[in-house]
């Protein structure tokens, strides 16, 4: 978990990653956003409507996150993200993978 958060870290320092539920969802759409990740406690609405956006775009998402330590990844109070690398995408996928 540490090492996915300090990868996490790096991507919004190297500015691969929006964030905020609208401009993630715009993302997919546009086929930007290579890797959704949202926090663990996002309201009910707010992951189904992420998750039937990112299946049907084949977009994979992370959701076990706690909001808190995704803050304290990014610096930021923010639950849902965007990865629009797909380097950044593939190695975070692969580290919560394993």
């Amino acid at each position: 978990m540490k090492s996915f958060l300090n990868f996490l870290g790096i991507a919004v320092r190297a500015r691969k990653v929006i964030s905020g539920t609208e401009l993630t969802i715009n993302g997919i759409r546009s086929g930007e956003v290579k890797l959704v990740i949202m926090a663990e406690d996002c309201s009910p609405r707010t992951k189904k409507d992420l998750h039937n956006k990112a299946s049907y775009y084949n977009v994979p998402v992370i959701d076990t996150i706690s909001s808190s330590d995704l803050k304290t990844a990014i610096g930021r109070d923010r639950k849902v993200m965007g990865i629009t690398d797909l380097g950044f995408a593939k190695r975070l996928k692969q580290i919560m993978d394993n």
